[in-house]
């Protein structure tokens, strides 16, 4: 385990996708990942619940091909956004990128709505 929660977290779900797991527990967690957690839940790809008392996350994978943290976290403006997209996705239309902005964690869609920058973070589809 690292110092990044959120690389953590996001590899822990493809090591137990690879050993064709469907739910894990992630006992190391933060907001950050957590609204990681509720962007992918939106999109279909995962279910979760955090359990307050035990400081647990119990993660149900659903339908996910992958998963990444971004290391290191590159600044791109609105306008940049696009090389990310075809450096990290498959296909245009297929899959998320995040980005951290001052306004919360965003779908790279909203971002480009809103005219937004920020930090790439994660990506997954």
């Amino acid at each position: 385990m690292s110092q990044d929660i959120v690389s953590d977290g996001l590899n822990q779900i493809m090591n137990a996708k690879r050993l064709e797991k469907k739910e894990l527990e992630i006992r190391k967690y933060s907001k950050v990942l957590i609204n990681l957690f509720k962007l992918m839940k939106e999109k279909g790809h995962i279910d979760y619940e955090v359990n307050e008392e035990t400081k647990v996350v119990k993660v149900h994978i659903l339908r996910l091909n992958e998963c990444r943290a971004v290391k290191p976290r590159y600044y791109v403006s609105s306008d940049g956004i696009d090389r990310y997209l075809r450096r990290f996705l498959p296909s245009r239309n297929f899959g998320s990128l995040i980005i951290s902005t001052n306004k919360g964690l965003l779908n790279y869609k909203e971002a480009i709505k809103n005219k937004i920058g920020g930090s790439v973070i994660a990506y997954f589809y």
